[in-house]
């Protein structure tokens, strides 16, 4: 029965061919779109991976880590008194404007770390010596820096390097070290420097204090530990799921913030929505149209004594097969689109096991629900018809 449902399928090489291209170009959409948003929301946690501490103490009013109301200076020695704080330490993050040797400007990441302990540094350095960020007007930057802050980017020789200049709000920086980073959701490249040093580069306000980051004592969990601190200071101290917490996630804040307050999951769900409208359009027709040419061959096996069940089951079958090839050559090309995503560094990319897995249930729902439509078509054929003239 399988046999035979399968040199149906592939002798007609035009309608399998169509049934594959829609559920191909379906697959593509769903997949690809759902992983760029994946990867577009993991953006907007960067600074929670590039800066790495277990806890971070908040104005009461922030819901996501690149939305930044100020607190007081006084506010970290607060925290220090928690009982239940190893340690605490002032962060500064801001977007900074960064004029280059042409004289163009740039958009950056300025974090500000404590010079004493270096709490929330970058973690891979790929050159030079993060000790040297204590020296005066030094900075350290990510690999996206060395090419967004040349004045040619296309060119390797004008990329930044260890011991190039260029200026902060018209103070100058020093580079003493390049290490790997994510990037940022804003899209501008990381600067790190001292806590000292971020205020000497940024317009003077009232209140400078972005957030303190700080850890546990040992024996306490994280969220324990957060749950102490904004019960003492009154203050909003999210966890960060990297270290083990789950209770008041700052990344999981983050992202749903974006979710709720932007056009992006609107922007990428239509496209997803339209693979499916595209998928089931194609499949579903095209399905149908091979079952209409069929038809005679079909009625003369139910003529014979074949049941309508194992004549389903030889469409179902055909459907599943046309269901699995498209999503594997749209898992493909998905695979050669990310490929190519990685290596820029642009658009976002990632694919977490869940998309694929969602994606051949999607895939396989819309090739059942082109199999129903011959089914049902098959069952109000009667036999006799196979004998008219």
């Amino acid at each position: 029965m399988i046999g035979l449902a399968l040199k149906m399928l592939f002798g007609d090489t035009a309608k399998y061919l169509m049934l594959v291209a829609g559920l191909f170009f379906a697959t593509f959409l769903i997949v690809q779109q759902a992983s760029v948003f994946c990867g577009l929301m993991l953006w907007t946690t960067a600074t929670l991976k590039n800066v790495a501490a277990p806890i971070f103490v908040v104005e009461e009013r922030v819901e996501q880590v690149n939305e930044t109301n100020p607190l007081r200076d006084t506010d970290v020695a607060r925290i220090r008194s928690v009982s239940a704080v190893r340690w605490a330490m002032p962060l500064f993050s801001g977007i900074q404007r960064v004029r280059l040797d042409d004289g163009s400007f740039k958009t950056i990441q300025l974090v500000g770390i404590d010079a004493a302990s270096f709490a929330g540094a970058p973690g891979r350095m790929v050159a030079g010596n993060l000790d040297d960020l204590r020296l005066p007007n030094t900075v350290v930057i990510d690999e996206l820096a060395t090419e967004r802050l040349s004045s040619n980017p296309k060119d390797p020789k004008k990329k930044i390097k260890i011991g190039d200049r260029f200026e902060i709000n018209d103070v100058e920086a020093r580079v003493v070290g390049i290490c790997k980073a994510m990037r940022s959701f804003t899209g501008g490249p990381y600067v790190w420097t001292t806590y000292e040093r971020a205020l000497q580069y940024t317009p003077p306000s009232r209140k400078m204090l972005s957030a303190v980051i700080a850890a546990p004592v040992a024996g306490m969990s994280v969220d324990d530990a957060a749950a102490q601190i904004e019960k003492v200071t009154g203050l909003r101290a999210y966890v960060n799921r990297d270290f083990g917490g789950n209770a008041n996630d700052f990344n999981t804040s983050t992202v749903w913030w974006y979710v709720r307050n932007t056009g992006i999951p609107i922007s990428f769900g239509t496209t997803v929505v339209i693979g499916f409208i595209v998928g089931v359009a194609i499949a579903c027709q095209t399905f149908y149209s091979f079952v209409l040419d069929n038809l005679k061959h079909l009625g003369a096996l139910k003529a014979m004594g074949m049941s309508n069940f194992r004549l389903s089951m030889m469409l179902i079958c055909q459907a599943i097969t046309v269901g699995i090839v498209g999503f594997g050559l749209g898992l493909l090309a998905t695979a050669g689109f990310a490929k190519g995503a990685l290596e820029h560094g642009q658009p976002p990319f990632c694919m977490p096991w869940q998309i694929p897995v969602i994606a051949f249930l999607v895939i396989q729902l819309i090739c059942m629900l082109a199999a129903l439509m011959g089914i049902i078509r098959l069952s109000l054929y009667e036999p006799a018809m196979v004998f008219r003239a």
